[in-house]
């Protein structure tokens, strides 16, 4: 059995873990638990880290419950700010559910017959039984308000928000967390809960329970919460979450994210978002070190959670897709992008609408680049682009007398003309 406190610390994925903890997981295999916010049919990258730590702690040899927290989502969010978690019904939250299970399955074995095969659970399954008498007789009375409020996560709400308070409902949150411990451990022998440092507060209320009514004691595991070198959030782009699922962010725009890393946090990422080994690692920073311009963390973690996430064929696309722009590359590899990613390589290039009239009776270059669409400046603009051959429609070089027509167009309704390397202008075909 592999060492997990081990493992968790060279990559820089421990932030605390209870005392005793490591002797625990070396006697035997053991069940551990993270929970994750059904209220979307797709994890973010923001949830990359539990993920891992599940994973890691499968390859360790221990068993990983993942806890989909369908009673919260039955709530929603109890203090009105967050627009993502909206009050969701049963129905939703199954189907949800679902989805995440699909995207975890790319990261934990559920379906094999090994004893540590993972499962996923959903907290509603048990809670939806209990009456509010129930559980304040059987839970409430176990937990002193003077324990709940020293709580970094309660002192913090009520010091910031002095304004609006802390509704009971958020307030009684740790309680709702801390039962699922005490279940898990009873029903699933998990005696771990591990999440992000935030989360100490919460999963150490659930050893409380353990203690006071099971009888027993559970260990918590944090890890750090990721942070940009530069100050942004990690997980986000200019268009919001970066989703595991392919319908919400491209697996060309999921590739470009960890593309884009900077160094600092590329040399951190390796560790936390793949799988490869100590040696492996410590090579490829190395190697980084000697060239940082050829970019080689930062690919090798794109290749490595990109392949993860969304398949061999995913990421062979995004890689023809991210040599549309930097390398040689022609009409017939713009052709066989799907629209959005065709969209994506090209978010942010000027564009016009053109009559799809005007393709059927052929568009002139110069009506192309400036009488149409204003993309030059003048015809006379135009007519010397085309002169001096720096103009390509499609990435291919085309000169003055050249005529676009329906054949021309990408996904039935786009033309990409280019002056020069780096210019791009986009005819959008209606």
């Amino acid at each position: 059995m592999k060492n997990f406190i081990e493992e968790l610390t060279w990559r820089g994925m421990l932030h605390d873990h209870m005392p005793t903890t490591e002797e625990h997981l070396l006697e035997k295999m053991r069940g551990a638990y993270v929970g994750f916010d059904p209220t979307s049919d797709s994890l973010h990258i923001g949830n990359l880290v539990p993920i891992m730590l599940l994973a890691h702690f499968q390859r360790c040899g221990h068993k990983p419950i993942a806890l989909v927290g369908g009673a919260t989502g039955m709530i929603g969010d109890p203090s009105g700010k967050s627009s993502e978690r909206n009050l969701l019904d049963e129905k939703t939250l199954r189907h949800n559910q679902e989805a995440i299970k699909e995207q975890l399955s790319h990261f934990l074995d559920f379906t094999s017959n090994a004893e540590n095969a993972a499962v996923l659970v959903n907290n509603y399954d048990w809670m939806k039984n209990f009456s509010f008498l129930e559980f304040i007789r059987d839970v409430g009375k176990h937990i002193t308000v003077n324990y709940m409020m020293a709580k970094d996560s309660v002192k913090n709400r009520i010091s910031s928000e002095s304004k609006d308070g802390m509704s009971f409902t958020e307030f009684t949150y740790q309680l709702v967390q801390g039962y699922d411990f005490l279940h898990l451990y009873q029903k699933n022998n998990v005696s771990i809960q591990m999440g992000g440092s935030d989360q100490w507060g919460n999963i150490t209320t659930g050893t409380e329970l353990i203690r006071r009514i099971g009888g027993g004691k559970g260990y918590a595991i944090t890890c750090p919460l990721i942070t940009k070198s530069d100050g942004s959030k990690f997980g986000k782009s200019e268009g919001g979450n970066v989703w595991l699922d392919a319908k919400r962010t491209s697996p060309y725009k999921f590739y470009q994210y960890w593309l884009n890393a900077s160094d600092k946090d590329a040399e951190k990422y390796i560790k936390i978002f793949t799988f490869l080994d100590k040696k492996v690692i410590d090579t490829l920073i190395s190697e980084h070190n000697e060239a940082p311009h050829m970019r080689l963390l930062q690919k090798k973690i794109g290749e490595e959670v990109t392949l993860l996430v969304h398949g061999k064929d995913a990421y062979e696309n995004a890689i023809k897709a991210s040599n549309i722009l930097f390398g040689k590359s022609m009409a017939s590899d713009l052709k066989a992008l799907d629209e959005q990613t065709f969209l994506d390589v090209f978010d942010g290039v000027p564009q016009a609408t053109i009559s799809i009239n005007d393709i059927e009776n052929g568009l002139d270059m110069v009506g192309a680049l400036a009488s149409k669409t204003n993309f030059l400046n003048s015809n006379g603009d135009a007519r010397r682009a085309l002169q001096e051959n720096a103009i390509s429609v499609n990435k291919e070089k085309v000169a003055a007398d050249f005529i676009i027509s329906k054949a021309d167009l990408i996904a039935n309704k786009y033309v990409l003309l280019q002056r020069g390397k780096k210019t791009y202008y986009l005819l959008n075909i209606e």
